[in-house]
């Protein structure tokens, strides 16, 4: 059994993978387009391997057209790892929502004391 969302959260997890995911979410690239802001500091060979672990995850699919292998993004391969984090994003809203409800019941008590005390000093 495959463990997609774990594929892909590994993916995610270098960022130079991260980076050609950005730039594909503009359109279809080849992979020496892809490769070129990384060349630099590392070789062909290991862009490839960046491409083939994004696509084994299910986040991107290349194809041929001639000598030309345009890569493109798979929308539906970050699905699932979205899913995953929505419960997660409904929890922390939820946190976030009861703390902002004591933060007005702490704020307002600070408040009433300062008018308070304020009055008695004049």
């Amino acid at each position: 059994m495959v463990d997609t969302l774990s594929q892909t959260f590994s993916a995610l997890a270098d960022p130079t993978r991260r980076a050609m995911l950005i730039r594909l979410k503009d359109g279809e690239a080849s992979v020496s387009d892809l490769a070129k802001p990384f060349l630099k500091d590392m070789s062909l060979p290991a862009v490839t391997k960046h491409l083939q672990v994004l696509e084994r995850a299910g986040l991107i699919a290349k194809s041929r057209a001639a000598q030309w292998r345009p890569c493109r993004l798979k929308g539906e391969g970050l699905k699932d790892a979205v899913d995953w984090m929505e419960q997660y994003r409904k929890f922390w809203e939820e946190r976030f929502d009861r703390l902002e409800e004591y933060l007005k019941t702490v704020t307002a008590k600070t408040k009433g004391k300062g008018k308070k005390h304020g009055k008695g000093q004049q």
